[in-house]
This record gives C-alpha cells, structure tokens and sequence, in this order.
C-alpha cells in the first residue's frame, strides 16, 4: 500500500504537508499509511510495530493536523517510557509543525528542573511529551490541564510495562477526558497492555507491521562499552589505529558537533562541525572538503547529515548512539556506498545498552563487541608510520648530499655521534604527537560475555519477557564498593525512591542498578551510591532538584549496618503496638495504589566496582 500511496493523498493539513515535504518525506511508511487515515478520522488505534518502523510520525502527523493553535491548553499528551524517547518524540513533533506559527510542544521528565516546566506550562503549550511518574508529579499540583485534551498516545507500552510504570499508565488514563481519542503503541503484546486497551480504547483498529529495517552487509558494525569519563579518550585511539579514508562522527546536539570538532582539531585531525546553525554555503564547503580529502572527518547531528552522500566516508561513528534504530540506519548509511566496504561503530554507555538491543532486534544484525586499542597498539602504530616516513623519504629524495655534509659537520664539531643526532632530529619531529603514548588503559567493569549471558542469548532477547522488577533476582550489595550518602529530601517532601533513582542516573550517568540501597526518612533520606565519585559530579548533584528542592546531597557519617537501617522515623503513625508503618510509607505514604516507581529499587545492588565517575 505505501508503494502507491504519498503523504499528499494522506489529507493532512497544509502546513504539516509542506513541513514533511521540506525535510524531503514523500512516501509514508506501511505503519504511516494505515494509522494516519484512522487518526484523522478520530478513531483509536493499537499499533503492533517495532521501533525503526516510523511510528512517531504515524501519530505525531495526524494528530498535528487537527490541533487548533488558539487553544494554549495541552491538545495531545504522549506518555513515554524513557527520558530520552520523550525527548526524540518532542523534537519530532517540533519538527513536523515547523510550519505552524505559534505551536509550542514541552518534554516533561523526572531529573529535570521542574520550575522551568511549570514556567512553560503556566506560558501554554499544545503538546505534552512526558514519563509517567513526571506527568503523575504535574497532575497532583495541578500545573498539567488536561481538560482540552483531543487525544492521548502511549508510546512503547511494553517497554513501560517492563520498567514497572503500567499502574502509572492507567491512573493518568482514569485523569484524563472520556471523550479523549487514544493510540497504544507497543512492539509485543503482554496480557496486562491487552488488558489495558480492553479497559481504555473504544473500537480500536489494531494495525500490526513487522519491521523490514536491514543494514548493508558490506558494512562492519562494532560497538564499545564506555562511559563519559574515557568517551574522547576512546575516540582518540581508534583513529590513531582504524585506517579510514573519510569519517562522519554523529553526536545528538549542535553544541556537542562545534565542542568536539575543536577537541579533535587540538589533537591533530582535520575535521569540522557540521549543525542546523551553519548557513547552507558553510554546510556545503564542509561537504565539498570532505569529497574532495581537504577534510577527513565531520561532527554532525542527524539532521544535517541527511542527504550526505560521500563515496571516501569509509566509516561512521556514533560517539552518541541514537534513540531509534530508524536514525541508526540512516546513519551508517552514510558509509558503503557505491559497493564499498564500510565499518559503524557505536559507543554504548552502560545505561544505554537497552537501546543497543533495540538496533540490533530490529536491523535483525548483530553489532558485535570491539576490543579498545591499547596504548601500546597506538604506540606501535605511530612509530610504524614514523619508520615509513623515513623510508618514503630516502626512496623519493635521490640527493641527500647538502644535509649528509651538514650533520657532518656538526658531528666532527660537536663530537657527537651521527646516532646521537639521528635521534635528536626524530625528537623534534615527533614532539608535538610523542611516539611513545601514555594511555591509562581502560577496563571493562563487568565482562561482556557475562553481561550476555545474563540477558539469555542472542536468538531470544528481543523476545523474552522480563518479570516485575520485584519479582526478579536481586544483585546483594557489597559495602566495601559502595559510600553512603544523605540527601535533603524526604517522607515529608513526598519524595519517592523512583525521583531519587531518577535524579541521580540522569544528572551523575550511573545506571540506575548501581545505585544501592534508599532509605526515607521524614525529612532526610540516605542513598548507596559506588565509591569514587568526582567532586564534579557531587557538586552536579548538590543542584539537582526532588520535589522542588535542592538534593544538597553529602557523604553520610552515620553509622552503617542493619542497625541504621531498622530505626525508626521520628514520625509516629499512631500504631498500637508500637510497631513502624514503613512498608506503607514507601509505597508512598497510604496512596490508594502502589507506585511501581517505588519498586525500581529492588534491583540497584551489585558489586559494580568503578574507579573513577567524571
């Protein structure tokens, strides 16, 4: 049906039609073509469909095209697991209405500032891409009015099912208007998301695509485990090494294309920002450097690469990996081309190895582990090239007399060995890019081969359901690896250990596992967290925000063990027998149902042992 059908037959309106037009969208995909009409029509839909299929556009499009803009209210609410699928969903949403004056979409989370959102929303906004648990946090202050709201999206509700955010799910749905229109998207379908669509969508058309997205097998894709602390320095020794003709470097932000040009310009590298900012004269010298071998590397973001087209890209990386598998694809297909061999290689921080698995479910490739280049593999490999100059010198140049005669000269003056001075020229030569490198070889904090093996194998891990989090294994902590910490928040703020686990993963980028055990007290709480944390990264957290307030977080000189843990708050809950309702405060304090939020605790412990977080 897509191969016949375009967006112009779609009935969407005007303005959308000339953003998607603008950014050379023609054709719709199938998941495209059998949502947008339905959408339109204000009928709700279940969408069967895998990330990378262009689901996002399958909403955002319709739903753009009935919003009225003299309405400041929210119109359409997309509930989304993850910080960052909200993030990529808000700016695909500012993308298509980009010819619509006046329309204003707001990213909600937990983590972030939370009076810059209450600014924005108190402003007005059409569009309200956010989690659960953040969404829940504006409904109960009343800064979120969904009394205008046309419809309402859930995106990847498996995922959220799995993160333990179903219950939330269904309490915004109870909050929301009857007359809403609703889309469930979600790539399997467990019991409890078929029982979600029984309970909140009427007469749902249910629209099931399989993913066709594949990558060239002319193209090599590898990946490396690394955290923030050695991204550059990894960088770093993989172009030493890989011998690559022309480069495209992806990163998710402009100011990230401009900051890590300069970094790899410092160090020797011709390369060059390639962003939405530059006008079009500047993008194209860029591109034209870079056919042409005036220019070896680009930093750029998805948007401005798209369209690039350079037979000498032998290689692409994804120094920050993207958020859908459909942005993957296009990516590293930027290499390969005209039947050449290619090479993508992608830099997975620990806390994102979810979207790691997603790429290779649905380009149905494997993207198998790459072994970091030692400091001695960069070492060898300058003083190869170093040993190859001197040999392409003394073949290319015949007459070497005048400087035989000169060094000489200055042996029989000086007695100086003609060694001696061999060496003191390959010093000078080589001191601004030293042959011998003094890496700190990074390791990896936890094997890769157990890392797979505790995700099953390869066959069956896109498929295999995973359990509450309750209901799975718990990691036990080792104390010797791990600092307690207070932080000003508590009980009495109606703090949850979902905001603290949220907080501290998005700002500090420690994976929400390694955080170890968190205790509420009424207006203090205490938190796990691995030893070797930066001051930076302490003086980060100090700002971030919980329940409006400053976390002020410091390292705890209370005493450790079972002891500190069984006291009991100061607050009495009038308990006869003198016993603690602590099960019941940290299900939040008597609310009428659990917050599984509260639940992402139980599998933090581990005996992950850092050296050091930036």
């Amino acid at each position: 049906m897509s191969d016949t059908i375009l967006f112009s037959d779609l009935a969407l309106s005007a303005p959308v039609l000339k953003a998607i037009q603008n950014v050379g969208y023609e054709v719709p995909s199938p998941i495209q073509a059998a949502a947008i009409p339905v959408l339109l029509a204000g009928g709700d839909i279940l969408g069967m469909a895998q990330t990378g299929t262009g689901k996002t556009a399958a909403f955002a499009l319709p739903l753009l095209s009935k919003l009225d803009l003299s309405k400041s209210e929210p119109q359409i609410l997309v509930l989304a697991p993850t910080r960052e699928l909200a993030i990529q969903v808000a700016e695909a949403f500012q993308k298509y209405a980009a010819e619509m004056p006046g329309f204003h979409v707001l990213p909600i989370y937990g983590g972030q500032d939370m009076t810059s959102q209450l600014r924005q929303l108190k402003r007005g906004v059409h569009v309200v891409v956010g989690t659960p648990g953040r969404v829940m946090d504006h409904l109960r202050r009343g800064s979120l009015n969904l009394n205008n709201l046309q419809s309402l999206v859930l995106d990847e509700a498996d995922e959220m099912l799995r993160m333990g955010f179903i219950d939330d799910v269904e309490w915004i749905l109870e909050h929301t208007p009857a007359t809403r229109q609703t889309a469930l998207f979600s790539a399997t379908m467990p019991r409890e998301i078929r029982k979600v669509c029984d309970n909140y969508l009427r007469d749902a058309k249910e629209i099931k695509i399989a993913s066709t997205q594949s990558t060239g097998d002319n193209i090599e894709q590898v990946y490396w485990m690394v955290s923030g602390t050695n991204k550059l320095d990894a960088l770093t020794r993989i172009l030493e090494v890989e011998p690559f003709d022309g480069m495209i470097i992806f990163v998710r932000t402009k100011t990230a294309t401009v900051e890590l040009a300069e970094k790899l310009e410092a160090r020797g590298y011709s390369a060059s920002a390639l962003n939405g900012d530059m006008n079009q004269q500047l993008r194209e010298r860029a591109i034209e450097r870079l056919k042409t071998g005036k220019l070896d590397i680009v930093i750029a973001t998805d948007v401005a690469a798209r369209g690039i087209d350079v037979e000498r890209v032998s290689h692409v990386v994804n120094y920050d990996i993207p958020y859908d598998s459909e942005a993957y694809v296009h990516r590293i297909g930027r290499t390969g081309r005209a039947g050449r061999s290619g090479k993508a290689i992608l830099f997975v921080a620990p806390r994102e190895k979810r979207l790691l698995y997603t790429i290779e479910k649905a380009t149905k490739k494997p993207i198998t582990l790459m072994e970091l280049p030692s400091g001695a593999t960069v070492t060898k490999h300058r003083i190869d090239q170093f040993t190859q100059q001197i040999t392409d010198t003394l073949k290319e140049q015949s007459d070497l007399s005048f400087f035989n005669d000169l060094l000489a000269e200055y042996s029989h003056k000086n007695d100086v060995s003609p060694e001696e001075i061999a060496s003191a020229l390959a010093y000078l030569l080589q001191r601004e890019r030293p042959l011998q490198v003094k890496f700190t070889d990074i390791k990896p904090e936890r094997s890769e081969r157990r890392d797979r093996d505790d995700r099953g194998g390869r066959d069956d891990r896109g498929s295999r359901e995973r359990g509450p989090r309750e209901d799975r294994p718990r990691r036990e902590r080792s104390d010797e690896n791990m600092d307690r910490y207070r932080i000003e928040v508590g009980r009495n703020h109606e703090a949850r250990p979902g905001d603290i686990v949220g907080a501290i993963a998005n700002e500090a980028g420690i994976e929400s596992r390694f955080i170890g055990h968190i205790k509420l007290h009424d207006e203090f709480s205490t938190v796990d967290l691995p030893t070797g944390i930066s001051k930076d990264v302490l003086a980060k957290l100090k700002k971030v925000r919980v329940r409006n307030r400053p976390l002020e977080i410091s390292l705890d000189t209370g005493p450790r063990g079972d002891d500190y843990f069984s006291r009991k708050p100061k607050r009495d809950f009038g308990s006869r027998d003198g016993g603690s309702r602590e099960g019941a405060g940290r299900e939040g304090g008597g609310r009428d149902k659990p917050r599984f939020n509260d639940r992402d605790n139980a599998s933090k412990k581990s005996g992950y042992r850092p050296k050091k977080f930036d």
